[in-house]
C-alpha cells in the first residue's frame, strides 16, 4: 500500500548542522570502502577459469584421472578418449579443461545414461529439443537418443551451449544458472529485477576447486 504525499508543501527544511553535514559525509565514505571490500573479495574468490598452456598430454592424463575416480558407466577406453575430447574443448573455447568437468560432475555425476526428471539427457543434462538445435547449429547430425547418448557430442553440444550462455549474459555466474534453469527464466528474473538464485553456479565453483 502506498501512502499519498501532502500536494502542498509548506516552506523548505532548514539545512543540517556542519556535525550533521560531516557524520553524513563519513557515513558516505564508510558505505563506500565497504561496497569496494566486497566487490574486490567477490572477485579475488572467483577461481581464474581461463585455459593455460600446457603439456598435452599431461592434462589429457589428469583429465583421465578424474574420470576414473568417479563411477561412471564409461568403460576405460572410452574415458581415455572423452579426456581428449574434454582438452580439445577446453583449446577451443580457451576454458580451464576443470569447468567442464565440474560441470558434468553436478549435471549427470559422470553418468553418461544418466536421464532427469524433466528429460534432460546425457553426461552434460540437455533437454532434446536444446540439444537439436546445439546440433545444427554445429553440423551434427541429429538422431534423437543416439546423438545425446554419444559423450563426445554430448561434451561438444554442452559446451557450446554454455559458451553461447556466457555471450548472451557476459557473467558466468548467471550463464551457469541460465544452463540450469533455462535462459527464458533467468532472463524473466533479470528483466522483473528478481534476485537470480546462486545455489546451482556455487556448486559447480566448488566442484570446480575441489576437483
Amino acid at each position: 500500500m502506498e501512502l499519498n504525499e501532502p500536494l502542498i508543501r509548506i516552506g523548505h527544511p532548514p539545512n543540517p548542522p556542519p556535525s550533521k553535514r560531516k557524520g553524513r559525509f563519513f557515513l558516505r565514505l564508510l558505505v563506500r570502502i565497504v561496497l569496494v571490500i566486497v566487490i574486490s573479495t567477490l572477485t579475488i574468490h572467483l577461481p581464474d577459469l581461463t585455459f593455460r598452456t600446457q603439456n598435452r598430454g599431461q592434462v589429457i592424463k589428469e583429465i583421465a584421472g578424474v574420470l576414473e575416480r568417479y563411477s561412471t558407466d564409461l568403460d576405460k577406453s572410452t574415458r581415455i578418449e572423452l579426456a581428449e575430447a574434454i582438452y580439445d574443448e577446453s583449446i577451443r573455447y580457451k576454458w580451464d579443461p576443470k569447468l567442464i568437468l565440474a560441470l558434468i560432475s553436478i549435471e549427470s555425476s559422470f553418468r553418461n545414461q544418466s536421464v532427469s526428471e524433466k528429460g534432460a539427457k546425457g553426461l552434460m543434462q540437455l533437454m532434446p529439443y536444446v540439444a537439436e538445435s546445439l546440433a545444427q547449429e554445429l553440423g551434427i547430425e541429429w538422431h534423437g537418443d543416439p546423438t545425446l547418448f554419444n559423450p563426445f557430442l554430448n561434451i561438444r553440444m554442452g559446451v557450446h551451449y554454455l559458451s553461447q550462455l556466457i555471450l548472451d549474459f557476459e557473467d558466468l555466474r548467471v550463464a551457469l544458472v541460465a544452463y540450469n534453469y533455462g535462459p527464458t527464466y533467468v532472463k524473466g528474473l533479470i528483466e522483473r529485477n528478481e534476485r537470480i538464485p546462486g545455489s546451482y553456479s556455487r556448486k559447480v565453483l566448488t566442484a570446480y576447486q575441489t576437483l
